[in-house]
């Protein structure tokens, strides 16, 4: 997987090793197309690589989210869900839709050239008004999925 050796150069030029558990927890990100919690992370792991505790799984994604590698997202589910960065993922740039009963979060990149175009607006002028770097940006749309809505 070429994508390893992205993540391996990042780290050692943030002053990190790639260790096996570090590797293990990126290959999860990697192949899950869902936001994973730490917990989720866990239980996929736990089978495989039993010497991995839950603690090293938050640390690592913590290290992760620090060395900009993954995203750390809150969703107002109570538990933060992490996906891998754009730079690092299969995935490209998107936003999200978010149910508020079933907690159901669908990735969306609809009409994005639109919302790039009127948020690069945004934070320019935000930038220049308050001297302030943006350097990332989140959308959520949160609301009510159609099969809530159905019920």
């Amino acid at each position: 997987m070429k994508e390893n050796h992205k993540w391996e150069k990042k780290l050692a030029s943030s002053g990190f090793r790639m260790t096996t558990g570090r590797r293990a927890i990126i290959n999860v990100l990697y192949k899950n197309v869902k936001h994973l919690s730490a917990e989720d992370i866990y239980m996929v792991l736990h089978p495989q690589f039993p010497n991995i505790g839950l603690t090293t799984v938050y640390r690592t994604l913590e290290l992760l989210e620090q060395t900009g590698i993954a995203a750390k997202f809150e969703f107002g589910h109570g538990k933060a869900k992490y996906e891998l960065t754009e730079e690092y993922s299969t995935k490209k740039h998107h936003h999200h839709l978010i149910c508020r009963n079933c907690r159901t979060i669908i990735d969306y990149s609809d009409f994005m050239e639109d919302e790039l175009t009127y948020i690069a607006k945004t934070e320019s002028g935000l930038s220049k008004k308050y001297k302030f770097l943006i350097d990332n940006h989140i959308i959520n749309f949160l609301g009510l999925c159609s099969k809530c809505r159905s019920k």
